[in-house]
């Protein structure tokens, strides 16, 4: 990232976002670090009267700080670019390891003198490689760019891992090749996207974008579950009765496809936008900086309700006032006797 990324963001023409640094505030601090980054409207209030200042200021303070700890353009686009180049990497790999082998044009293969099967030092390598990959994912998920499908994130990780790993010890590796070769059918596509887009090479990222959705909806939604789900739900029984790693193994590949499902939800939505406004105004996944233009609004609002308030209060005053000192005039007048 810091030798080959960075240089390429600069190239590229990366531009940083201007941000509003959050004044020094101990106290503020101090509970943004240790109890709560966004805290309720009672806490504010608490807050505002110890600080002895208005609760709006409170308010913008934790927004600025919140905005602080969130990653700058050019960290999110380094973390991209290392992505693009190993699942690239990976995918050229697992087509070189895997155009050659009969199971790759016939599924049944896969099956074929199982539990005797030769494991390749190619097919080791694959694995290990990718097996320290998706570690290294969700060791490192709580310091990379946080999005909001962050719980998805981590469960996909780990079924990953799991699927990786029992897929070694169970000898499905003929299968588990499969598995990881359609996954990175797609990958490289969208993190290569995602490169354009904080550069801001608009058209070429709505482009792999729509490159992306349509490889990612054929690979995950049809491959995926009518090639290698099929065969390990049906080919697999034609060599041996099911066992515990048979329900294990496609438990976790139903996990994999219902977040893939989810995935393509959030896909479409994006796919929806680009169709009927022309542009893909961001990731759906992307956590975004708090703007400050909202609660400026917000803020206008509340000033000319105050003001039109003050305004009606004050005609409603002199109303008032006027009708006392009518009220008054005439019980000074003579009574009629």
């Amino acid at each position: 990232e810091r030798f080959i990324a960075l240089p390429l963001s600069k190239h590229m023409g990366v531009k940083e976002k201007s941000r509003k640094i959050a004044p020094s505030q101990p106290t503020l601090e101090k509970v943004y670090a240790t109890q709560n980054t966004c805290p309720k409207k009672s806490d504010l209030l608490a807050l505002s009267k110890q600080c002895d200042i208005p609760v709006q200021q409170v308010t913008t303070w934790f927004r600025h700080r919140r905005n602080q700890d969130r990653p700058s353009i050019t960290q999110k686009f380094c973390e991209a670019s290392w992505r693009f180049a190993f699942y690239l990497l990976a995918f050229v790999a697992g087509l070189c390891v895997l155009l050659d082998k009969p199971w790759f044009w016939d599924q049944k293969e896969c099956w074929k003198g199982y539990p005797q099967q030769m494991l390749l030092p190619s097919h080791y390598w694959y694995y290990m490689i990718e097996l320290a990959f998706y570690w290294s994912l969700l060791l490192r998920v709580s310091l990379d760019v946080k999005r909001k499908d962050f719980k998805e994130q981590i469960i996909h990780h780990i079924a990953t891992i799991f699927l990786i790993g029992f897929s070694y010890c169970a000898n499905y590796i003929r299968v588990g090749t499969l598995v990881m070769l359609v996954h990175d059918a797609s990958d490289y596509i969208m993190e290569c996207a995602k490169m354009l887009n904080y550069a801001g090479w608009r058209r070429s990222c709505d482009v792999l974008f729509v490159a992306f959705a349509v490889v990612f909806l054929i690979t995950r939604l049809i491959i995926f579950p009518n090639v290698v789900i099929y065969t390990t739900f049906y080919h697999s029984m034609e060599v041996f009765q099911p066992f515990f790693g048979y329900y294990f193994f496609n438990v976790l590949l139903m996990i994999l496809q219902l977040l893939h499902i989810f995935w393509a939800y959030l896909i479409l939505r994006m796919v929806a936008k680009f169709v009927f406004v022309g542009k893909i105004d961001k990731d759906e996944r992307s956590d975004d900086e708090e703007s400050d233009e909202a609660e400026e609004v917000e803020d206008g609002r509340m000033e000319s309700k105050s003001a039109s308030s003050t305004n009606h209060n004050g005609v409603l005053n002199k109303m008032t006032n006027g009708m006392r000192s009518k009220s008054n005039e005439r019980n000074k007048l003579p009574k009629a006797r």
